[in-house]
């Protein structure tokens, strides 16, 4: 069985405190100077992601980007 386990950056608008990456699955956070915060880390599966993007929801903060920086590398 192939595992689901990916590495997602995610860059929302804002910067965040550290004190949020428990809420957010554990991802670090990398404040950056055009103002937003990078999100970057691995995830178990889509229901891990959608769990990360459901909090970004629920806090308003306005997601820009989502990327999967490996799903196209052969595991």
């Amino acid at each position: 069985m192939r595992s689901s386990v990916h590495t997602y950056q995610i860059r929302i608008h804002g910067h965040l405190s550290n004190s949020w990456a428990s809420r957010l699955g554990g991802l670090s956070l990398q404040r950056v100077s055009s103002g937003d915060t990078l999100l970057q880390g691995e995830l178990l599966d889509q229901a891990a992601l959608h769990g990360v993007l459901m909090v970004i929801r629920d806090l308003g903060l306005t997601l820009v980007e989502v990327k999967c920086l490996d799903c196209n590398a052969e595991k």
